[in-house]
């Protein structure tokens, strides 16, 4: 079963490989808990054996289990298991001091050996090394640094404290009691549990999207410790109804209710004194405890009810927004936009946009993009932001170079979305000055304050690059409240500081209603429409002339024979 498991996870997600390094944690932490049992012995080998297997039958993964660094801790642990077992055989075989030698030198022996098994066929290639993806998640700031693509995706920033509240809610309180609960009382499957919980815990501080690993044993363990708090608070009412049968003693008691001391020789209490029910606040205290309870995982209820019909059931495509009185407004701009496209541009168009708007191009308005979600080059992402960071002039070189004929922008500046182009710049900038540091510097970008502003304050090379042109393009002269003036930025909360924006190498195609998706047409170069028309005007003269000059001579041809023979000229040829 967790075979099978962990192949389909494999075919569906790469995050299969926390769980590969978690599986051979978990034995190699039993281990030095000295906890080794033949059953585990059978089940890594088991797992690891028919896993490896089943997993490099899957196209997309292949050879990367035994090619990547990434799943050498499972090998590596699988190597150890074998030695730790074969020791144990030896056990019985051995006197007590012998097998402590041999243990000792051959788990070291077997640790070294496929240490230093790895580190070669690392150093020769055979073996690739840790990926970013993996270096990014033990140092936050290696990404930012050396793999900036990675880093500019929303889904690999750091968690904050408000996206964990409101993914698990009540949950984030009760997960460590549960925890604490499991560990109070180990065992070899509570192991796991606790390293599962610990590790995922650390890697979903990391990055947003891990919080996928987290919530599985959020959910478990905090349902531990809801278990454990019923238990207690409600065990003591479930044993007054199912009262344990009264021994003989208990009947003795009652026949001899004259005597003053019972068995033991204590003092017996008056019939009155044993039937009495407890006083106080005991029963009180239940009550209290078990409906608090019962008001949390309500409340939880309700949360998650909410949650998933507001935040994770709506397409990315269709934006929602509430008025004041609660009504809902449909904000469909991006259906809008990509029907423009199927309808309105040549089937072999090519459009020019950032990477995270490629899959809906393709998929929606069915055109060619140059990046989209799965784009491995890295270069290639990097000259599209080149050319949204250079001026108009230096991207329209760029933009001949790639044969783009449409740029598409997304600005959220008229309805305030946070999510629009130019709040995603500095990362177009960041990545493509790790390709083309000559061209591009990030720090040109900002004030000499160190601010990035869009405002009359802003940086030169901002307000004149070309990102900056399409997204505020005739926006100076659009008034969106009469309490802000005219190009008032709802996003950035600012002015803009160019309003004057002409474009030299580009047209307006389309803007849709709300101005959220803007698209602009590449104009062709006129000297080179006027050469091509030349071009075209002399081939067909000189096709024409060539045939002309070809029939007079057949005409001529003709006539010679015809005066040889004595017959009238042809006037045609003459």
């Amino acid at each position: 079963m967790c075979v099978t498991c962990f192949v389909l996870q494999v075919s569906a997600w790469g995050g299969y490989v926390f769980i590969i390094n978690l599986i051979p944690l978990h034995v190699f932490v039993l281990l030095l808990m000295q906890r080794y049992s033949r059953r585990l012995y059978i089940a890594y080998s088991t797992f690891y054996i028919v896993g490896l297997v089943l997993s490099m039958q899957i196209p997309f993964v292949g050879f990367q289990p035994i090619r990547t660094s990434e799943h050498m801790a499972a090998a590596g642990v699988f190597a150890l298991l074998q030695a730790y077992a074969f020791l144990q055989y030896l056990k019985d075989r051995l006197t007590r001091q012998e097998f402590q030698t041999l243990f000792f030198l051959g788990v070291s022996l077997a640790a070294g050996v496929v240490f230093l098994t790895v580190i070669y066929l690392t150093y020769t290639g055979y073996i690739a090394p840790w990926s970013g993806r993996f270096y990014s998640l033990w140092d936050t700031g290696y990404a930012k640094i050396h793999i900036p693509i990675i880093a500019s995706v929303s889904e690999h920033q750091p968690t904050t404290w408000v996206s964990f509240f409101f993914d698990l809610h009540i949950l984030v309180c009760t997960f460590p009691a549960g925890l604490w609960f499991c560990i109070k009382n180990i065992n070899d499957e509570r192991v796991f549990v606790a390293l599962y919980a610990i590790s995922a815990v650390y890697f979903a501080g990391v990055m947003v999207r891990l919080m996928l690993t987290l919530t599985p044993v959020v959910c478990m363990l905090s349902a531990i410790a809801f278990s454990s708090v019923f238990e207690h608070y409600l065990g003591d009412d479930l044993k007054r109804e199912n009262p344990p049968a009264e021994d003989s003693s208990d009947e003795d008691d009652k026949r001899n209710q004259g005597n003053l001391y019972d068995k033991a020789g204590k003092v017996r209490k008056h019939v009155s004194e044993q039937d009495r029910p407890e006083e106080g606040l005991g029963p009180n205290i239940r009550s209290i405890v078990t409906m608090l309870m019962l008001m949390l995982l309500m409340m939880f209820a309700v949360h998650c009810t909410w949650v998933t019909s507001n935040a994770y059931s709506s397409p990315s495509v269709v934006l929602a927004s509430y008025n004041h009185d609660g009504s809902r407004n449909i904000l469909d701009d991006f259906r809008e936009a990509y029907y423009w496209l199927r309808q309105n541009t040549d089937e072999h168009a090519r459009v020019m946009s950032w990477w995270d708007y490629g899959y809906q191009i393709a998929g929606m308005a069915n055109r060619t993009t140059l990046v989209d979600n799965n784009t491995w080059n890295n270069s290639h992402i990097a000259l599209v932001g080149k050319a949204m960071s250079s001026n108009e002039s230096a991207a329209y070189e760029i933009m001949k170079s790639l044969d783009v004929d449409y740029v598409l922008i997304i600005f959220g500046g008229v309805i305030g979305y946070s999510g629009d182009d130019i709040n995603k710049f500095l990362w177009m900038v960041r990545i493509a000055e790790g390709e083309h540091p000559k061209d591009i510097r990030e720090s040109d970008y900002f004030t000499p304050q160190g601010e990035f502003r869009v405002d009359k304050a802003g940086s030169p090379t901002l307000l004149n690059c070309l990102m900056y042109k399409m997204s505020y393009y005739r926006f100076g002269e659009m008034q969106l409240d009469f309490r802000t003036p005219p190009g008032f930025d709802r996003t950035r909360n600012a002015e803009i500081g160019n309003k004057d924006i002409r474009l030299k190498h580009l047209e307006e195609a389309f803007t849709s209603e709300h101005w959220l998706v803007r698209i602009y047409r590449v104009k062709k170069q006129e000297n080179r429409q006027t050469l091509d028309h030349k071009l075209r005007n002399i081939a067909a003269k000189q096709k024409y002339t060539s045939k002309k000059t070809a029939k007079r001579k057949r005409g001529h041809i003709k006539n010679k024979l015809a005066l040889k023979k004595g017959k009238k000229l042809n006037k045609k040829s003459v």
